[in-house]
């Protein structure tokens, strides 16, 4: 309007349409104005066809799966539309959140103290036991024998050299965990018969789970003797009659009985003329030094009992599964059990007990044997090197335990480095997971289950949590 003005002042011509084009300047002046950088950052990110031909991403896309690497690129661009990263970081961050493992497990630092930790899925294979599964993977002579081209006993060289490391067993068969063991013994023994069990072994093993439904589920009727803190022989002596099917010894080992305590010992009971099964759960072959109160395979078997069984996963160090071993002909018959064709294991176990018991010393065995000493001294070393970074880390005294329902009241001197509390829930979830355990209102990282070639990802683990 202004221009109008100041034409019609001096006497000029305006133009028609130079009063509206004046206004429409204006209005553009006043209206707001869209900011132009938010839309050209978007259009920079790359798109989901050019990441995938990163030959990173692709050769995780033939390792993992294309699925799986889709998922992470596309958690990546939203990253990057969010503003949290630059559009040329896309790849990298894509690359940064693939996961290990096709498989939802995730691999975890065991710092809890607790050597065979039910929840961490207990006994860590050893070296020799994991590159024994990746053989197997593929096709495999497990039943096959490649002389004659006939067909072979399955799993026939771990059983024999399960044998060969318990001399008193006449046989061996192996079954998918050490509860499965137990069901194969009473329901080819005592299937509408009795077992005869003392009543302070009647325990619950874990999860809810206990000992007495497992066994009724099996057709077996249970006859329980003795009280709760002593049963003699006489005790069972008295139960049996012809409807006995086997007599039970249970090794109750995730609790101990202190105090006014008699129990039958296997040689007694061998002696009643019935036989004897003796669960001896945590899965030691023989006799161990540091665990005296620990009962074994070849001890229970050479004191009488006609069948031993037990867990693979917990002091064996090996793979999950039941361990049946004892009289030739009693195994053979258990093993011939329509039953034992559902309870069987896979080839990948055999190859894993195998190589547990034929190979080097297993992490469980190393865990156990631990010096107290040189754990201590790896915690203050740790301790030094993030207290220098900033970290409030301390190296202090533990005291770890077995796990997995083994010795119960053994505790294992121990060293851990200490850390404020709050560091639990995000070691957890970190890249590398560390589970530790808190006490004192401190996170304790005890290192009894840790190997020391895993001290420097622990600590980088505690790293990462710092720098958030």
């Amino acid at each position: 309007m202004k221009q109008r003005v100041a034409a019609e002042e001096a006497g000029g011509t305006v133009p028609a349409d130079a009063g509206a084009a004046a206004e429409r300047r204006d209005d553009a002046d006043v209206r707001p104005r869209v900011p132009r950088a938010e839309t050209d950052v978007r259009r920079k990110i790359p798109r989901t066809d050019a990441l995938l031909r990163d030959p990173r991403l692709s050769e995780a896309a033939t390792r993992l799966g294309a699925a799986v690497v889709k998922a992470a690129v596309r958690q990546a661009q939203e990253r990057a539309r969010a503003g949290g990263i630059p559009p040329e970081r896309v790849a990298d961050e894509a690359v940064a959140l693939l996961p290990d493992t096709a498989g939802g497990l995730h691999p975890v630092i065991n710092a809890t103290g607790v050597v065979l930790h039910t929840n961490l899925g207990r006994a860590s294979l050893s070296a020799a036991a994991r590159h024994a599964v990746a053989s197997a993977a593929g096709p495999t002579d497990v039943e096959l024998d490649l002389v004659t081209g006939a067909r072979a006993r399955r799993g026939r060289s771990a059983l024999r050299v399960l044998c060969e490391r318990v001399p008193s067993a006449g046989a061996a068969h192996v079954v998918n965990n050490g509860a499965a063991a137990l069901v194969l013994a009473a329901t080819a023994l005592a299937a509408g018969k009795e077992i005869v069990i003392s009543r302070g072994e009647m325990v619950e093993i874990g999860d809810g789970f206990r000992l007495p439904d497992l066994l009724v589920s099996t057709g077996a009727r249970l006859r329980e003797v003795g009280t709760t803190n002593r049963t003699t022989a006489a005790d069972y002596a008295a139960a049996i009659g012809p409807g006995t099917g086997c007599v039970l010894k249970v090794h109750p080992s995730n609790f101990r009985i202190t105090g006014f305590t008699r129990a039958a010992g296997v040689g007694e009971l061998a002696a009643l003329g019935v036989p004897v099964v003796v669960d001896i759960g945590s899965g030691l072959l023989g006799p161990h030094p540091l665990l005296p109160d620990e009962p074994d395979a070849e001890t229970q078997l050479r004191a009488g009992a006609a069948l031993v069984t037990a867990s693979g996963d917990k002091l064996l160090g090996g793979p999950q599964c039941g361990l049946l071993l004892g009289e030739e002909e009693l195994v053979r018959a258990l093993a011939r059990h329509p039953l034992a064709r559902a309870l069987r294991v896979d080839k990948l176990t055999l190859a894993a007990l195998e190589a547990t018991l034929t190979g080097p010393r297993t992490p469980t065995a190393a865990a156990l044997a631990a010096d107290p000493a040189e754990l201590r001294a790896r915690a203050d070393r740790l301790a030094a090197a993030l207290s220098a970074d900033g970290v409030d880390a301390r190296a202090v005294d533990s005291a770890a335990t077995v796990g997995g329902g083994g010795a119960p009241g053994v505790a294992l001197p121990s060293a851990a480095v200490s850390l404020p509390e709050s560091y639990a829930a995000p070691l957890r979830t970190g890249r590398v997971p560390v589970v530790g355990r808190l006490e004192a209102g401190r996170c304790l990282l005890d290192l009894r289950a840790v190997p020391p070639e895993d001290d420097e990802r622990l600590a980088g683990a505690v790293r990462s949590v710092a720098e958030r």
